[in-house]
């Protein structure tokens, strides 16, 4: 390293190309979750602290808004946490700084070393169906931080929703480290180790629960409101109340009552469920305006309520734990021409019975 390349802890505080001062807003030096450095047989380590502070949540209350996800990220590289020596474990985990802290959270008051894959900034679950938390970087990631003379040991702890992109086998010929995969969530952590690093079937399990559903539901309506929202306010300028009043109902019904109905909606894809909850929206939107508006402007708000709240109930897909991503390409194929075809019925029966 020359005197003028960055140390992994400077560089753990920078942002992507995105943000116009990659330092603004930062303190000087190290992030403010280091707490030191440690020295290991392949130099000096950061240490982190495993208690998140104020701004720690406050970054997480950001993301979940949809707020500079794609400059949520730290370093990758090796850290310590507590006061790992050579027989210490090794958690793997992206460099999305919301994954890094749930790892590190979840070892307050353990010692342990943290291997931090360049995953771009995307969680392990995305990244590990990207293919960015892989074999290839996992072993290369295990060479650049040099970690066979780090530990003495030859095992790695994987989240199990790495589990996609990191082939356990090939680790251990590329590296000779064993893959160990822990528990689906971080919190899991403390009772896996203390279980000799066995897994019930409950951390086997994968769930996607109220609270899950509701935390990611902000990201969509941010990142969709953006663009709805401008649209209904002009509707409502041009006199298309009716329209505009459709527009927000489904974009608000596909965008948090579908997720929140989630499990309760009939049909395995998204967009059926949304199509579903469209269907009895538009019902009740035709219902109270036919009488003001006609049959032809009714029947257009029905149409489209049940193409915009299948749109956007679609659009979670990416936000579950459960679809794929042949699947959801598959689904979207199918869905969107559709759903394109319906809308496009609907606002020319919508103006015709306007204009005519």
């Amino acid at each position: 390293m020359t005197p003028d390349e960055p140390t992994q802890a400077e560089s753990a505080t920078k942002l992507c190309c995105c943000c116009s001062d990659p330092r603004k807003g930062q303190p000087a030096g190290a992030p403010h979750w280091q707490t030191g450095e440690t020295e290991g047989a392949a130099g000096r380590v950061p240490q982190v602290s495993g208690r998140l502070d104020a701004r720690d949540k406050l970054g997480t209350m950001r993301v979940r808004l949809g707020i500079a996800r794609c400059c949520y990220h730290i370093e990758p590289g090796l850290y310590a946490i507590g006061a790992p020596d050579a027989d210490s474990r090794v958690f793997v985990t992206a460099n999305y700084k919301l994954s890094f802290d749930h790892l590190r959270s979840a070892l307050l008051g353990r010692s342990g070393w943290i291997l931090v894959l360049d995953t771009d900034g995307i969680n392990v679950w995305c990244a590990a169906g990207k293919g960015t938390f892989g074999t290839d970087e996992l072993v290369q990631r295990i060479r650049l931080v040099d970690l066979a003379s780090v530990v003495n040991h030859r095992q790695l702890i994987v989240p199990q929703l790495g589990a996609t992109g990191v082939a356990a086998h090939l680790v251990a010929e590329q590296s000779d480290f064993n893959v160990v995969y822990g528990p689906v969530r971080a919190a899991d952590l403390p009772a896996f180790l203390d279980a000799g690093c066995h897994a019930t079937p409950e951390m086997r399990r994968v769930r996607f629960s109220l609270g899950d559903r509701l935390a990611v539901v902000p990201t969509e309506i941010v990142m969709w409101g953006v663009l709805v929202l401008p649209l209904v306010a002009v509707l409502a300028l041009l006199g298309q109340r009716p329209l505009a009043d459709v527009f927000l109902g489904a974009f608000l019904a596909g965008g948090v009552l579908a997720p929140l109905l989630l499990p309760w909606l009939p049909g395995r894809s998204f967009s059926v469920k949304g199509a579903f909850l469209g269907t009895i929206l538009g019902l009740a939107a035709a219902w109270a305006t036919v009488g003001a508006i006609g049959a032809t402007a009714a029947a257009g708000l029905f149409l489209l309520t049940v193409a915009v709240t299948s749109f956007f109930a679609l659009n979670f897909t990416g936000c579950t734990t459960f679809t794929s991503l042949s699947g959801t390409r598959h689904e979207t194929l199918r869905a969107v021409p559709l759903q394109l075809l319906t809308s496009v019925v609907a606002l020319v029966l919508w103006f015709w019975s306007v204009w005519f």
